[in-house]
C-alpha cells in the first residue's frame, strides 16, 4: 500500500550574527544540526510563522531582514517519513535576533543552539536544501 502524501507550508531562517556566522539549532527528535525551521500554522503569515518558530525554538525575539527565497522542489524538499511522504515548500528568510540567546538554552525541540563559521559547519547537518547556506550568503531572491 502507498504511504499518504502530503503538501505543507513551512518556514526557515539564516541568523547571522555580528561575525557572520550561522545559528543551527541541534533538534531533539533526530539530534541533528539544522537552520530554525518549522510549519505555517492555519490563520499565519509566513512572517508570523517564522518570527513564532525563533521565539519558540530560541526564547528570544527576532525581525526579518530579507527573503533569501522559495523552495518546492521535489528532489530536495521531499521527506519521506515511516508512515507518510511530505513535501515542504519553504518560505526562507534571513533574520537577526534583537536579543542574546540564553546560554545553554534547550526546550522541546531545541538540545541546543550555537553559531558556527559558514566554513566549519558540525558533520551531523540534518537533511535540508543543499542551496540553503550557499543562497543566504549570496544576494538576491531564488526560487527553487
Amino acid at each position: 500500500m502507498d504511504k499518504p502524501t502530503t503538501l505543507f507550508p513551512a518556514v526557515a531562517a539564516a541568523i547571522f550574527n555580528e561575525n557572520g556566522e550561522i545559528l543551527l539549532q541541534r533538534r531533539r527528535d533526530v539530534g541533528q544540526w539544522g537552520v530554525i525551521s518549522g510549519h505555517v500554522e492555519f490563520g499565519e503569515t509566513v512572517e508570523n510563522a517564522i518570527l513564532r518558530e525563533i521565539r519558540e525554538e530560541t526564547n528570544t525575539e527576532a525581525h526579518i531582514k530579507r527573503l533569501i527565497g522559495i523552495y518546492s522542489s521535489p528532489a530536495s524538499q521531499t521527506y519521506h517519513y515511516p508512515d507518510r511522504s511530505v513535501q515542504y515548500v519553504t518560505t526562507y528568510f534571513e533574520v537577526r535576533l534583537t536579543a542574546p540567546i540564553s546560554p545553554n538554552y534547550s526546550k522541546d525541540e531545541t538540545l541546543e543552539l550555537q553559531f558556527f563559521k559558514t566554513d566549519q559547519l558540525p558533520q551531523d547537518l540534518a537533511m535540508m536544501n543543499p542551496y540553503w547556506l550557499q543562497d543566504a550568503l549570496n544576494q538576491g531572491v531564488f526560487i527553487r
